[in-house]
Formats: C-alpha cells, structure tokens, sequence
C-alpha cells in the first residue's frame, strides 16, 4: 500500500502460512498462539517498545440470525506498518467486493488507518441489516394493534434476540477502536480515517441500543395487554359464576328431596321457584352494578384499539 505499509491475508489452517508467519519480525508470538487455538472475540496488546506496539485479536464480523454455529471470524495482528489477516469474505460484507476495499484501503498512510477503514465497512455493512431489521420492527408496532397473538409475541422474542445479535457484534469492534488509541496515542486519534470509524461506530451502537429500548417497550405493551386481557376474561367468568350462583344455590336446596318440604307439592311451586331466582338473580345483578364491579366486562369490545 503506497509502499509504505502491507496487508497480508493468511489462512489459520494452513501449515505452510502458519510457517511462514514464523520468519515475520513483525509478528508477535502469542497471536501464533491464539491462531493454533482458535479464539474468538478476545483482543491482546503489547507496548513494551515504542514504535512497535502490536494489538491481536480476532472478531466475528459475520453471524447469522437463526444459526449459532454459521458466523465468520476474522483473526488480525496489527502493527504500524503490517496488517495480517485471515482470508475475508467480502460476500459477507454489503455492497463491498475486494477490489471496492482495495482502493478505498489505499487511502491510508499505514496499516492503523487500513484497518481502521476496514472496520469501518464492517460496520457500514451492519448498519444496512439494521435498516433492513427497521421495517422490520416497524411492521411488527402496528400488528400489535391490529391483529395481536401468540405470533407477534414470538416474533417480539426474534427481534429482541436479534437485537442482541447485533450489540454482540459491534462490542468488540468497540474495544478494537479503544485498543487503538491506547496503543498508538493521540496522533492516531486524530486521524480523519480513525474519526469517521470512531463516528461511525457510534452511530451503530446508538441505533443499536434504540432499538433496544424500542423493542423492550413492546414487549411492556405486550405485556400490559396481555394482563389486562387476562383480567377482563377471569372478572368476566367470576361475574358468570356470580350471576348463575342463586340457580345454583335454590336448585341444589329444592334438589335434596326431604319428606317435609312443602314448596314440592305447591301447585304454583314450579313458577315460585323460576320467580325466586330470577329475583335473586336480579338483586345479586343490581348489587354488583351499584359497586360498579361488574366495569366495561358487559360492554360491546369491538371498538377497543387493543
């Protein structure tokens, strides 16, 4: 690159790579180590000598939603004039082929900056799944007006674990930015291609942690809907039973047979009884009105928004 510094792609599981990082000067011993033993989001740093400050790593800069186990590692040594990393598949980046990252990576003066670009795609490509996740999650807030059930609720669940995905993914990315300015100082900092990753990377994580408290309040809404239907149907069975427990009680009274009840042999004892519940009935209605327990459970529900 502006033959000032290099990127060098490897292959972790190769032998004859793995040996030819070994005759590298800039490339530290215990990345060697962590490739043998593939790591996945951890991030190493020394700074003993000045000028030679090595950061290592890996990420996973690629993961999919429904698949734990489909997610693409990136395994990295950075130095002032080296970049080292395992292959990429820019397939997995957005809008980004490797010529594209080629001659966007040209701009930089040395392979801190590079990498800093590099990132910076990474996340550029994160916030174009986030856009697709906002229709998304835009859909998802008016059916839970309009046609509210067990679906919604599960992909409520989907969204949030999603949303987690995607603050799992930019964390480390996050670090690596941090890791960077620690290791090369201000001068670094300053750069326009660390500033506009650095921005870049905090857009992603704002918009991240909004859909975040998005998400989280539908599920509350959910929540709160779910419960209040409950209640309505439970105050609506404990009314029913209320209302039919006179027919209860008075049948079970005139059902016990006794050899001295002379209501049985009434010859207007059939109409007396009908009578004696539906007064009953009647009062036991009118005293859960009065006390206004009975609410909006007998009420037309089909205008109600939720």
């Amino acid at each position: 690159m502006k033959g000032e510094w290099e990127w060098i792609y490897i292959n972790p599981a190769s032998a004859t790579d793995i040996n030819a990082l070994n005759d590298m000067p800039q490339v530290d011993k215990n990345w060697m180590e962590s490739l043998q033993e593939e790591k996945n989001s951890n991030l190493e740093m020394e700074t003993t000598i000045e000028g030679e400050e090595f950061i290592w790593g890996s990420i996973i800069y690629h993961q999919d939603i429904e698949n734990q186990s489909e997610q693409t590692v990136l395994q990295y040594s950075l130095s002032h004039h080296t970049l080292i990393t395992s292959e990429i598949d820019f397939s997995l980046i957005h809008n980004l082929t490797e010529e594209q990252m080629n001659k966007k990576i040209q701009k930089a003066g040395n392979a801190i900056e590079g990498f800093m670009i590099f990132l910076g795609e990474i996340v550029a490509s994160y916030l174009q799944g986030i856009d697709a996740f906002e229709n998304e999650t835009h859909d998802l807030l008016w059916r839970i007006k309009s046609q509210n059930n067990e679906d919604v609720l599960d992909q409520l669940m989907d969204s949030r674990h999603e949303v987690l995905i995607w603050r799992n993914l930019i964390i480390p990315i996050m670090e690596i930015r941090d890791a960077v300015q620690e290791a090369y100082g201000e001068d670094i900092a300053n750069s326009p291609h660390y500033k506009r990753t650095s921005r870049r990377i905090d857009r992603c994580r704002s918009i991240i942690n909004e859909y975040a408290e998005e998400v989280r309040e539908m599920i509350e809404l959910e929540t709160v809907i779910s419960s209040h239907r409950g209640n309505e149907i439970v105050k609506t069975l404990t009314v029913i039973t209320v209302l039919f427990s006179p027919v209860t009680a008075w049948g079970a009274l005139w059902a016990m047979r006794f050899e001295f009840m002379p209501e049985v042999q009434w010859k207007f004892g059939y109409p007396f009884s009908i009578l004696v519940i539906l007064l009953s009935t009647g009062a036991l209605y009118y005293y859960l009105k009065k006390k206004d327990w009975i609410g909006s459970v007998l009420k037309n529900p089909k205008d109600k928004k939720f």
